[in-house]
């Protein structure tokens, strides 16, 4: 194997640098499409035993981390999403062996038909080949990016935060362990060894067409950029900006349970719920409950004028905060004329992420189900759905909610393609 590149924090040649990481990960990317599954999963099993034993210096990493970034001023929210500890770590060893138990798809015939001249045609599941990982602060992406790619047969770049450099190197470093006890190449997982924030830009020109596809984990500014700048295929969110709509026919306890824990179980998920629609025909006896349960439960509400006449604590709702991800204990509500308008609402202000309906008119939820443009619609259960782990992916890289390829959470599955075989026995084209 080539000699391990190092740390280079002011590259004089960050180019140079780049490009070496884009062969690197190249090669091994054809190596890992041929991998059998066993050794992909002894390398998963070798990185969550890696973990495990140097979770001290992973967390002493981390400590430096944190304290670097605290020094400079980083917000709480930041540094929560920054830090470690010891169930943090084990979580990540744990996803690892949750990936090694998902289905390997590479290889998978997912069709397969005859002709009638006598050729076989089979469309066949196989990787997509280098991923590039651009992500921000949590440095718990490095184990399940990393574990995603390599068990859908991809080689992976990883480009972390400035902030989390030193956690991100300490987690790769198990990482690199476990992929020598497999016997697999070394290059297969590839951290950028700088904060020069020029690599970015490096990644989103494809570095000479080496990187098939980039996945950004990040705030809003960073996917935009992302979005805007990459001249390779990206999987991504911009906003989740998602909406329960509590139906006519909901029942109200039900109602509460769902939206309760869809705003208020983790405010600063992308899967969290930042739009309450009441059907006016609910609001008599659904709205000030469901209003003044959040209150109650520290959520800031924002209403119409329907829904600050129910309750003297609500303020009043700008045209801005039906298009607002709060990430917050805020949420935006109104009272809407039926389904077709919460349907028109949602279109016209929704970010195509996760969308839930509490109804139980069946009718009326097929028809929420099949005519919301969302990547993600739920009936009668909370937007914190939204997410590979309780989709039974083990994990995922991000949520996507564009329409090619990828839509929902992006696990082991969606970091595949396909290809035809076809098997003929000397057939030629007349």
């Amino acid at each position: 194997m080539t000699a391990p590149l190092k740390a280079v924090d002011g590259s004089p040649d960050l180019a140079a640098l780049m490009r070496d990481l884009a062969r690197r990960a190249r090669a091994a990317a054809r190596v890992l499409a041929l991998a059998p599954t066993e050794a992909k999963n002894a390398a998963l099993d070798a990185m969550a035993e890696a973990i495990r034993a140097g979770s001290a210096a992973i967390l002493a990493a981390n400590a430096e981390d944190v304290a670097e970034a605290r020094a400079a001023g980083a917000t709480t929210a930041f540094l929560d999403r920054l830090a470690l500890d010891e169930k943090r770590v084990a979580a990540m060893a744990d996803g690892l062996e949750i990936v090694r138990g998902v289905a390997d798809p590479v290889g998978t015939i997912t069709e397969s038909w005859t002709r009638p001249n006598g050729l076989t045609i089979e469309r066949v599941r196989v990787p997509l080949g280098v991923i590039g990982v651009i992500f921000e602060s949590r440095p718990n992406v490095t184990a399940d990016a990393g574990a995603l790619c390599l068990k859908a047969g991809n080689a992976v770049i990883l480009r972390g935060g400035s902030e989390s450099l030193r956690s991100c190197r300490a987690i790769h470093d198990c990482q690199l362990a476990g992929l020598r006890r497999a016997g697999l190449p070394e290059d297969a997982i590839l951290l950028v060894p700088t904060r020069e924030r020029a690599a970015v830009g490096l990644m989103l020109g494809g570095l000479d067409n080496a990187i098939d596809v980039i996945v950004p984990r990040g705030g809003k500014s960073l996917v935009a950029r992302v979005q805007a700048e990459a001249r390779v295929p990206v999987f991504a969110h911009l906003e989740g900006i998602n909406h329960v709509y509590v139906d006519g026919a909901a029942d109200l306890a039900m109602a509460k349970t769902i939206v309760l824990n869809a705003k208020m179980r983790r405010t600063g998920v992308c899967g969290a719920a930042e739009t309450l629609l009441v059907d006016r025909a609910a609001a008599a006896t659904h709205l000030a409950p469901l209003v003044v349960m959040l209150i109650e439960a520290g959520c800031e509400v924002r209403g119409d004028a329907a829904v600050q006449g129910c309750d003297k604590r609500v303020r009043p709702a700008g045209a801005e905060d039906w298009d607002t991800e709060y990430l917050d204990a805020v949420i935006a509500a109104r009272v809407v004329d039926g389904l077709d308008d919460a349907i028109a609402h949602i279109e016209r202000h929704g970010s195509h992420h996760t969308d839930a309906i509490v109804t139980d008119d069946a009718a009326r939820a097929a028809r929420f189900l099949a005519e919301v443009d969302s990547a993600i619609v739920l009936h009668n259960a909370s937007t914190q759905f939204a997410d590979g782990g309780e989709f039974g992916f083990g994990a995922e890289i991000g949520i996507a909610t564009g329409k090619f390829h990828a839509r929902g959470p992006v696990g082991v599955e969606q970091l595949t393609s396909f290809k035809y075989r076809v098997h003929g026995n000397g057939q030629t084209r007349p």
